[in-house]
């Protein structure tokens, strides 16, 4: 219904500004019928599109694609009748002016809605009850994965395996019964849908759930046993009838996504370089220079792309020191300066990497690089560290803006770090990178404690 009154309210203020008037005249190129088929090209457009599917429990990122696409089509259905339809003419100028605070109004208030729905996401979930089948390490898995990803909207009523009650007390899970007796009670509970983990050797069980779930219009879903391969998104391949499996997903790998992300880190670069780089060096530097001894920017090798090292640049916000190539900054780090201070907490030192990410050695958005030494030492104790250097090293990434910055006190902040860097590199797309910019400038107006 939002939606709807953003999109009359725009024809209005296209129709005010077109017209210097507040009160409506009907003229042949605005009438009650360009009116009603606004609304009814932007009904079209928006369900063609899946605007309003699972608007409660959909990730931001996929909400905004379909938001984007909508107004495409919806701008694209609209041109095509103000110069195709002659008896239906429009007012041009109207069109556009509408359609741009159109744009506008509806981006923000989607905005806004996905900020107000954050906190009460779970709530708003409408769950589906399922059973799983198995309790293995498979079936804990997915349990514990559903469980913590209740976006997904499903709720697991329990388990059944083969030994019936008999591992309630084992695993601490709640198992309804035998195998045997899983379709009868998903009859019973009207549950359509069923997770199978059994392991791939119990293959008679698997095809006999199976024929019995599409028997009784059941969905069948079977959760297939890969862990001692691939303990993560696994990306399926059909060479003929051979499937072949890659341990992860990257669309990073497309040479397309390749060029729509340099096109993006240029651009942004470029803007940031000449609209804010070229006043604030002056200043900054004059304050650095002011207080300590010392070159106004820090340079400093870290591990890029494919491992490959490269100097990223940093307003210096220590003075100058022995350790600064060996030792991460700590919280009331003596080295830090009073500047030095007010630019780590702001994040206003890394604004010189806009001119790294303009030279190709980093984009805007991507794993933070790290210094040699610690690539060396996290790549020999902690699995799957060097995955991250898959992709190219950013100003601000995953890790930055989910509360995983600053310093790593242990092996286990790492391997945090690291993990979300991988499911980064796994579910890139160009809106993701848009979302993580947006954390980025909130996190600093609103302050990070791990910013020091």
């Amino acid at each position: 219904m939002i939606d709807f009154i953003l999109l009359n309210l725009s024809f209005y203020v296209g129709y005010v500004i077109t017209n210097d008037s507040w009160y409506w005249e009907i003229t042949p190129g605005h009438n009650l019928t360009h009116i009603i088929l606004m609304n009814l090209v932007w009904y079209l457009s928006s369900h063609s599109c899946h605007l309003y599917t699972d608007v409660f429990t959909r990730e931001a990122v996929p909400i905004f694609k379909s938001v984007l696409r909508s107004l495409f089509v919806y701008g694209l259905i609209m041109a095509f009748l103000q110069n195709n339809v002659l008896f239906l003419p429009y007012n041009y100028k109207t069109l556009v002016l509408s359609f741009a605070f159109f744009d506008f109004s509806l981006i923000g208030w989607k905005l806004i809605f996905l900020l107000q729905r954050r906190p009460h996401k779970n709530s708003l979930t409408q769950f589906r009850p399922v059973v799983i089948v198995g309790t293995g390490r498979n079936g804990l898995d997915l349990y514990h994965y559903l469980n913590n990803n209740t976006y997904l909207g499903y709720k697991v009523l329990g388990f059944f395996n083969h030994e019936g009650d008999g591992s309630r007390i084992k695993n601490n899970i709640n198992v309804i019964g035998k195998v045997d007796e899983c379709i009868e009670f998903v009859r019973r509970q009207n549950i359509d849908e069923i997770f199978c983990a059994l392991p791939d050797e119990d293959f008679h069980h698997i095809n006999k759930l199976m024929r019995d779930a599409d028997r009784y219009l059941i969905r069948f879903k079977l959760v297939p046993d890969f862990k001692d391969h691939f303990k993560k998104n696994v990306m399926v391949q059909l060479y003929g009838h051979l499937p072949v499996l890659s341990p992860r997903m990257e669309p990073l790998e497309s040479k397309g996504h390749q060029i729509l992300k340099r096109g993006f880190d240029i651009i942004f670069s470029l803007f940031v370089i000449v609209f804010i780089l070229s006043w604030i060096i002056p200043i900054l530097g004059l304050f650095i220079k002011l207080e300590s001894q010392g070159p106004v920017f820090f340079r400093q090798i870290r591990s890029g792309k494919n491992n490959k090292p490269f100097y990223c640049l940093k307003f210096r916000s220590m003075t100058v020191n022995k350790r600064a190539n060996s030792l991460q900054a700590t919280k009331n780090d003596r080295r830090i300066t009073k500047i030095g201070k007010y630019l780590r907490k702001t994040s206003l030192d890394e604004l010189p990497q806009f001119i790294n990410v303009l030279m190709g050695n980093m984009s805007v958005v991507g794993p933070r690089p790290h210094m040699i030494k610690h690539t060396k030492e996290y790549s020999a104790i902690i699995d799957r560290f060097m995955i991250r250097h898959f992709l190219t090293p950013g100003i601000t990434g995953w890790a930055q803006v989910t509360g995983l910055r600053g310093e790593t006190k242990t092996h286990k902040d790492m391997e945090k770090r690291v993990e979300a860097d991988i499911w980064y590199l796994e579910n890139w797309s160009l809106l993701l990178d848009c979302k993580i910019i947006f954390m980025t400038v909130y996190n600093v107006f609103r302050g990070d404690k791990k910013a020091f």
